[in-house]
């Protein structure tokens, strides 16, 4: 009786956590497409959408950093998402895009390139509408860029922390890249 009661008070306290965390998720998300899967961005981190430009590859770098590109002077890293999250290389289309990110690590503000197969749209989330992700137990963690999962009619959405996405040394080499020249 005593640990029926117990798993009460821990799924109601469990309960409260995933209330709060959808609170703080709730917001306005880019969408976006990458093969058959729908991911989100929070919008205050998008920059803006390009069109696919030119990419120059940069030597020795992580097979899923496609290279850089020249946006209006500054030199911005550019990440296959596709290539990071392990799917298969595909040739561009017409609605593959860069969507140009920003987010701030240890007082420096990066900017990156994320190259996606096809922007879908600007959608408001609300708290009812996000699940905490599931535990899939990946070796290191590997899946802790997944802020949430999003529900918009039958669709489900990753919403990504696109500051995790990168991490430690590769977050190191996405902001050498992007660093504007000195002089």
């Amino acid at each position: 009786m005593v640990t029926s009661a117990h798993r009460n008070v821990t799924s109601s306290s469990d309960m409260e956590a995933q209330q709060q965390l959808a609170q703080q998720l709730a917001g306005k998300y880019m969408t976006f497409k990458l093969a058959t899967e729908e991911y989100g961005v929070d919008i205050l981190r998008v920059r803006e959408i390009i069109g696919l430009m030119d990419i120059t590859r940069v030597p020795r770098t992580q097979h899923f950093i496609r290279g850089v590109i020249n946006l209006r002077g500054k030199v911005i890293p550019v990440v296959d998402l596709r290539l990071k999250f392990g799917m298969d290389r595909v040739e561009a289309t017409d609605q593959t895009v860069i969507i140009v990110v920003q987010w701030t690590r240890r007082n420096t503000t990066t900017t990156m390139g994320i190259l996606v197969d096809e922007v879908l749209e600007v959608l408001n989330v609300d708290a009812e509408q996000i699940e905490p992700p599931p535990d899939l137990n990946s070796p290191g963690g590997d899946d802790d860029f997944i802020l949430g999962i999003g529900k918009a009619d039958k669709r489900v959405i990753c919403l990504l922390d696109i500051e995790r996405v990168l991490r430690g040394d590769e977050a190191d080499v996405a902001e050498a890249l992007s660093e504007e020249p000195q002089g």
